[in-house]
Parts: C-alpha cells; sequence; structure tokens
C-alpha cells in the first residue's frame, strides 16, 4: 500500500495540492485522471519520492518494493537491452554486477568465496535464475523483437527505448507501479498485452493516461484531481464520468429545491411578520430559513474547446483515387503499389504499427512528397485541410497566435479570427502569444483551428490526440464525429477510432494494404480470429511434420 498524508506542495505562492490524503491498495489498478496543469506527474512524482512536498508525508508498506517508467529515453544510452530490464529490479541487478565482479577475479579469496555463496543465496531466492527469460517475455510481449535483446540501447530507435523503459518498470513483480502515459508511441498489439499484463498484475498500480478506452479496460478506481483536492471513485473512467456528472447534477437539483423553500419562507415572513396572530409562526420560520445552506458547487477545473468542422461545401461522389502508390524511403518500401478509391461518406482509420508508411501517404495525398510510381486525384468538388504529425515548421516564426491564424483565414478579421481561437481556449491576452512558445497541447489547438477556419470538406489527420489532454480529445473526437465531410487518419486512441472510423484500411510492414468497410471493434475481433486460425494451421503443419 502507498498513501499520501496530508500532502501539500507549494509552487511559489501558489498550491498545486492542498491537505491531500488518499490510500492506493493492493490488488487495484488507479486511473489518475485531471485536466492539463492539474498536476498528474506531479503528483506521481511526490508519490514516488522524486519530488518533496511542502507538508505531509509519503507512507509505503515497509519491505515493498515501488517501480517508475521511466521519460528520459537516452539515459541507458550505453547498456544493452537485457541490463536495462533488469535494472527494474535493482537489488537483483546489483547482486548480478556483483557475482559478475567476483568471478572475473583472477586472484580469487577465500572471502571472495563466502560473499560469493551470500550473493548467490540471495539471488536465488530473488528468482535470479529466470531474470532474463522473464525480461525476455516483456520484451516479447511488447514487440521488441528477440535479436534485439542484446542490443545496446543506444542503436534504437525512439519507440523501441518507450518499449524497453516500461518492460523496466514491469520487471521482477514490483509492489506499486507508477505509469505517466505507458501507451504514448506503443503500436495496438503492445497497448493490448499491456492492457492484458495490468489486468492480471495483483499488486498496486497507479496510472496516467489520455486513452480513455485504456483507462476503461484496466482501472478498477479513478482518482480525480481537480482544485489541488484528489478525490476517488470507485470504478473505471467511464463509470468516475457518469458518477461525477450525476453528483452535480443531484446538488443542483437539491439547491433548486432549497432555494424554492427560501423563496417560500421570505414570501411568509415578508407578509406575516406585522401581524400579531402570525408572529410566533414569522419567527419560527426565520430560524428555518436561518438553517438552510445551499451546497457549494464549484465549477471543474476542466475545460472543452468547441470543435466543429464545417465545410464551405458539399461533397461530390468523387472525391480521392489512389492507384498504384509505392514509395521507398532510406531504402525501406514503406508503400508498395497502394491503390484505393475513397467515398463521399467514407471516415477511414489508418491503423498499424507501420507509423511511417501512414505518414507518407498522407504527405504524398497532399502533395508535399512525390511518389515514386502511381498517382493520386481529388474530385473537384474537394477541398483538403491537413493536420500533420510534425507541426514544427508550422510554428517556427515570430507570429502571434492571431496573427499567424489570419495568414490562413479567408476573412481578414481579427474578431472573425478570435472566435475560433476562443473555442479553442485561446481568450484574451492568449491570441498575443507567440506560436514558437506554445506548449504542445496549445500548438494541436492552434492547427485545429486552422482547420476549422478552412471550410475543407476532406480532412487529414496525423496521430492529433499527441500532446492533447482527455478534454480535449473528447471535444475533437465529437468534432469528427459530427463532420459531414470526408476524413482520413491515424490515431493510437482506440475509442477515437471505433466512435469515429466506418473504413479501416490497415498498411502491413511490406507496404500492402488491408482495406475493410467496418468498425475498428469488429476488425480487431476478426483480425484476432484470422491469428488465431494462423496459429493453428501451422500447429497442425507442424505435427504432421
Amino acid at each position: 500500500m502507498i498513501s499520501a498524508n496530508n500532502v501539500t506542495l507549494r509552487i511559489g505562492k501558489k498550491a498545486l495540492f492542498e491537505d491531500v490524503n488518499i490510500k492506493f491498495t493492493e490488488g487495484n489498478c488507479y486511473g489518475l485522471i485531471g485536466a492539463n496543469g492539474a498536476g498528474k506527474s506531479t503528483f506521481l512524482k511526490i508519490l514516488s519520492g522524486q519530488l518533496e512536498t511542502t507538508k505531509g508525508d509519503i507512507a509505503i508498506t515497509p519491505g515493498q518494493r515501488l517501480s517508475v517508467l521511466e521519460q528520459d529515453h537516452f539515459k541507458y544510452d550505453e547498456y544493452p537491452v537485457m541490463d536495462v530490464v533488469i535494472m527494474g529490479n535493482e537489488r537483483l541487478y546489483q547482486i548480478m554486477k556483483e557475482k559478475d565482479a567476483i568471478y572475473a577475479k583472477e586472484d580469487f579469496t577465500d572471502e571472495d568465496g563466502i560473499r560469493a555463496s551470500e550473493l548467490e543465496g540471495e539471488f536465488a531466492e530473488m528468482d535470479g535464475w529466470e531474470a532474463e527469460s522473464n525480461a525476455a517475455m516483456l520484451l516479447n510481449g511488447l514487440g521488441i523483437d528477440t535479436g534485439l535483446h542484446n542490443s545496446v540501447m543506444g542503436f534504437l530507435n525512439g519507440s523501441e527505448k518507450v518499449k524497453i523503459l516500461l518492460a523496466k518498470a514491469l520487471f521482477g513483480n514490483p509492489d506499486i507501479l507508477l505509469l505517466d502515459e505507458p501507451t504514448n508511441h506503443l503500436d495496438l498489439d503492445a497497448i493490448a498485452w499491456l492492457e492484458d499484463f495490468l489486468i492480471d498484475f495483483e499488486n498496486t498500480v497507479i496510472v496516467v493516461s489520455h486513452d480513455r478506452y485504456f483507462l476503461n479496460k484496466v482501472c478498477t478506481h479513478t482518482a480525480d484531481i481537480d482544485y489541488g483536492k484528489i478525490q476517488l471513485y470507485a470504478g473505471n473512467y467511464d463509470f468516475w464520468y457518469e458518477s461525477s456528472q450525476l453528483l452535480i447534477k443531484q446538488m443542483k437539483e437539491a439547491n433548486k429545491k432549497k432555494e424554492e423553500k427560501i423563496k417560500e419562507l421570505q414570501e411568509f415572513i415578508s407578509r406575516f411578520s406585522a401581524n400579531a396572530s402570525k408572529s410566533k409562526q414569522a419567527t419560527s420560520r426565520k430560524r428555518a430559513l436561518e438553517k438552510i445552506e445551499l451546497d457549494e458547487i464549484k465549477p471543474s477545473s476542466r475545460k472543452y474547446p468547441y470543435v466543429d468542422f464545417r465545410p464551405d461545401r458539399e461533397i461530390g461522389n468523387e472525391v480521392l483515387t489512389v492507384e498504384g502508390i509505392s514509395k521507398t524511403v532510406d531504402g525501406v518500401k514503406v508503400l508498395d503499389n497502394i491503390s484505393f478509391i475513397v467515398g463521399h461518406n467514407d471516415k477511414i482509420a489508418f491503423v498499424g504499427g507501420n507509423e511511417l508508411a501512414k505518414t507518407t501517404l498522407f504527405q504524398i495525398l497532399m502533395g508535399e512528397m512525390e511518389p515514386d510510381e502511381g498517382t493520386y486525384k481529388w474530385g473537384v468538388t474537394t477541398s483538403q485541410a491537413y493536420f500533420p504529425k510534425d507541426s514544427t515548421k508550422e510554428f517556427d516564426n515570430d507570429y502571434t497566435i492571431v496573427d499567424w491564424l489570419t495568414g490562413y483565414s479567408p476573412v481578414k478579421d481579427v474578431t472573425y479570427v478570435r472566435g475560433f481561437l476562443g473555442r479553442m481556449l485561446f481568450a484574451g491576452e492568449d491570441g498575443v502569444k507567440k506560436v514558437k512558445v506554445l506548449s504542445g497541447g496549445e500548438k494541436v489547438r492552434c492547427l485545429l483551428s486552422k482547420m476549422m477556419i478552412s471550410g475543407a470538406n476532406c480532412l487529414i489527420l496525423d496521430e492529433p490526440t499527441n500532446h492533447l489532454d482527455m478534454e480535449s480529445i473528447t471535444a475533437l473526437n465529437n468534432g469528427l464525429i459530427k463532420f459531414p465531410g470526408v476524413e482520413l487518419f491515424a490515431c493510437h486512441d482506440h475509442q477515437f477510432v471505433q466512435t469515429t472510423a466506418n473504413r479501416i484500411m490497415e498498411i502491413l510492414p511490406d507496404g500492402q494494404l488491408i482495406d475493410k468497410i467496418t468498425t475498428y471493434d469488429e476488425y480487431l475481433e476478426n483480425d484476432e480470429m484470422a491469428r488465431k486460425r494462423t496459429v493453428y494451421t501451422n500447429k497442425n503443419e507442424e505435427d504432421d511434420n
């Protein structure tokens, strides 16, 4: 168990947390939620001891081991992958290294023998002989090829490093597991594996994530940070949302009844306070009036942007035709003879682990890159708006937010432009902020403003939920659901894809395309059945041999 006891954290004069008391117990998975800036990651750092509190303390059951998902992807670049994973159990790793150092000595003494014997005993008690096989199972589950297990971390790409740091956090069955955005940069197979792992995990998990589907799958409880307090709810994210909305509704209804009662009492007192025969009743009602207290309903610190894509013209039947497109990037063929036709009702999700292929296809369709082979043609009634995965060039200038968006607006009027910015939570003085200093989430909201103001009827979005908080993801999700035009998008948010897409395209590692008119859940179900059939067929073939 891990608990926060009267925890307060002040940054300057501002209290980020104030007298927080909460317990996280064994066998439960807690989703830590809250608006951007509420302090989710900060609270995890307090729990792990990386940050000291202004007041109060963190208590951990004696003897329990705490493990944290680290965020520094370059910290272990000089170490072998297998070593990094086993470092997840610091004591076990120390024993292994000390043993190796002793056995490597040329002048092995009696004292060395005694020490080695002690270490071997502790090593066996900690299941050390299974350490490498256990680490390999975690790596394989997260999709790290066996051939990379003994590679040096510095040779691996960013997504591979993320998976290895996650394997490090999970290694050795920690008693308390703290995970900050564990699904970031994971492919769908790795996310599904992690979901199963956490569902079966018997100790304490506290996780921060913007993935609503993931939280609903793994969490038994939800810890909501709002106004420096943490309120604990039993149940997953959806249960928290329904419960919190119901609580607010009940408090408003209770206040309404109280207000009606107050009005009734005030009217009686006003009518009869000067009436001698009714004076006692008036006095009694005054006392009753003084006892009525309205419930304080604090508005949430959460802010939802208003995402509303309105096309300037209706789209025709001819939208987009792609014929035989191929593209090789850095010697790897990422697109191989890709062909498809987009209809005027299509909302297409591009899924699968081939991230570069999806980005490359979108860049080709937007004219930012030429294909090696093949052609594409947009219909004459179409207009396109694009959300790039890498928007660095967009914001590498000295424009203010208002000036930046005005440059893309068909109406060069500041009030008109500020209207779009206001929908995306840029109010008042925010408009004069320089775009180059914006946070990741603010840049995303700027790009969405640009797409809305364009009036396009075809939207292409490459990982638009990256850097967004839960409220912004929900708003974007709802905006795309009601958008009457065509959508082509890539996104790792399961709920986002399931509720938005009516057609699924997967670009395979060899650059080939699978195209299905179906929902995302149905696609995954059929894909899982196909995998099981493949495993069954391969097993039968092995048995026949």
